[in-house]
């Protein structure tokens, strides 16, 4: 009888558990769209509002792949590495936007416009070798097509570049350096 009480009590600490993970992943994300990663002092101030320590707070913010705690570039872009891709030519693309942009994989571009990943999976191997920008999916990419691709990105993201309130970033594509 008390072992069965035990395996209750357990069971319901583990449920709670899992309940508490969840809404910390809900919580985290939500400051992650709001900031683009997890500053600290954001995630001290939820630790403290929500009497959450702040060692399971980066607990969960580490385990998760999806969060940041360094910033990261106003356009996402993901190299897929998988098998399908790289067989296919994903790492002369990756090479080719990291010269493009002037950063390796994990890294933001300093102007905060570009944040590159190298993922594992994307879960799209008929498209291969695949490029995600902003969330939409480039396939069978060439590295002669990465300078078109950028072109692209910077014309949806100022349609006006003659405003005063026009921020794209300089990239020059098919060089190291910004113009």
């Amino acid at each position: 009888m008390r072992q069965l009480q035990e395996q209750k009590a357990s069971k319901e600490q583990n449920n709670n558990n899992a309940s508490n993970n969840h809404s910390l992943v809900t919580m985290l994300h939500q400051i992650q769209e709001t900031y683009n990663y997890l500053p600290e002092n954001v995630l001290r101030e939820l630790a403290k509002e929500k009497n959450i320590p702040l060692v399971d707070l980066y607990r969960v913010a580490t385990f998760y792949s999806l969060f940041s705690l360094t910033p990261k570039g106003k356009h996402k872009i993901l190299t897929c590495t998988g098998t399908a891709c790289h067989v296919r030519g994903s790492e002369k693309v990756t090479e080719e936007i990291s010269r493009v942009l002037g950063i390796q994989p994990g890294e933001t571009t300093e102007d905060g416009e570009y944040s590159l990943e190298a993922v594992n999976c994307l879960g799209a191997c008929a498209l291969a070798p695949l490029v995600v920008v902003d969330e939409q999916y480039h396939a069978n990419m060439t590295p002669a097509q990465i300078g078109a691709l950028f072109n692209g990105v910077r014309k949806s993201t100022c349609q006006d570049k003659e405003s005063s309130h026009c921020h794209c970033s300089s990239v020059a594509v098919g060089s190291k350096e910004k113009s």
